[in-house]
């Protein structure tokens, strides 16, 4: 039978002074930390993008605290507060709606002005939809591009996904319900069948990924406006394939500076070819010379 570990008390160890930033759940609530607890409980001041939201998380775990709005909409009259309250020494705390802040969330000139100013500025990890999607899909994860939510309209989408295209790493989209099958039906025209995963309501009750080429996603009906949060990744492009002269050419750089063995290993791991046949060519270029 397993045992069930017991739950920490949360730390009473007196919180020092500064910003916070501070991830929240995405939707299960015991996503939360034991460290983003002792933050919330100790703040003098929690800032938040819906306070409503905020005051509902803090309710969930016994928890109160002063609350200020601070969304797109609030931040220029709220910013100056959350200075004058660093100044006088006090703990404050940045939360958004879900996840983590600043991403594709409001926050990033309150923390930039904090730190211009001296303050200390300490991160709270957590949830995060874009590394949860990254870690489900199954795409390639050494590399990768957060772009957050592509424009609304067509044209400007396109022109956007093309300046992506050629980028050789995985690409992380959030997109509305409302917009999903116009999104993933230009990125299907622009990027190609690239291997992509959309991600529906993470973490929550109805969580569903769909994997696929693109255009296959495009066309799947259970995709037309689903309701929920949307996580889109789109697998890297294939690089083209280096030519004879590409391998020779840079061969001729490695076997300069390196023996064989090392020219080979460098140059097949660059141009993403065997490493055999790289070193077979590499000792015909060197007993050509």
């Amino acid at each position: 039978m397993a045992r069930r570990l017991p739950t920490p008390a949360l730390d009473d160890t007196p919180l020092a002074p500064g910003l916070y930033v501070v991830a929240t759940p995405i939707g299960n609530l015991r996503d939360i930390t034991l460290r983003a607890l002792d933050v919330l409980a100790a703040c003098d001041l929690v800032l938040a993008e819906d306070t409503r939201v905020a005051g509902k998380l803090l309710s969930a775990f016994g928890l109160s605290a002063k609350l200020e709005r601070y969304d797109e909409h609030g931040a220029e009259r709220s910013r100056p507060k959350a200075l004058a309250a660093l100044a006088e020494g006090r703990r404050v705390a940045l939360v958004s709606d879900a996840g983590t802040p600043l991403v594709s969330d409001p926050g990033y000139r309150l923390v930039r002005e904090a730190a211009e100013a001296g303050f200390p500025v300490i991160p709270i990890p957590g949830a995060s939809a874009l590394l949860a999607g990254l870690s489900a899909a199954g795409l390639p994860s050494d590399r990768f591009l957060f772009a957050g939510f592509p424009p609304p309209k067509s044209a400007a989408r396109r022109v956007f996904l093309e300046e992506l295209a050629p980028l050789r790493a995985t690409l992380v989209f959030f997109e509305g319900g409302s917009r999903l099958a116009a999104s993933l039906a230009d990125m299907a025209a622009v990027l190609g069948p690239r291997e992509a995963v959309v991600c529906r309501e993470l973490t929550k009750l109805y969580e569903t990924l769909y994997r696929g080429p693109l255009p296959d996603l495009a066309a799947d009906p259970r995709l037309d406006a689903p309701k929920g949060e949307i996580v889109i990744l789109v697998g890297p492009g294939r690089e083209a394939e280096a030519s004879a002269a590409d391998v020779d050419t840079a061969l001729a750089d490695a076997l300069a500076r390196l023996r064989p063995a090392e020219a080979a290993a460098e140059v097949a791991k660059a141009l993403g070819l065997p490493r055999r046949e790289v070193y077979q060519r590499a000792m015909a270029v060197r007993a050509s010379k």
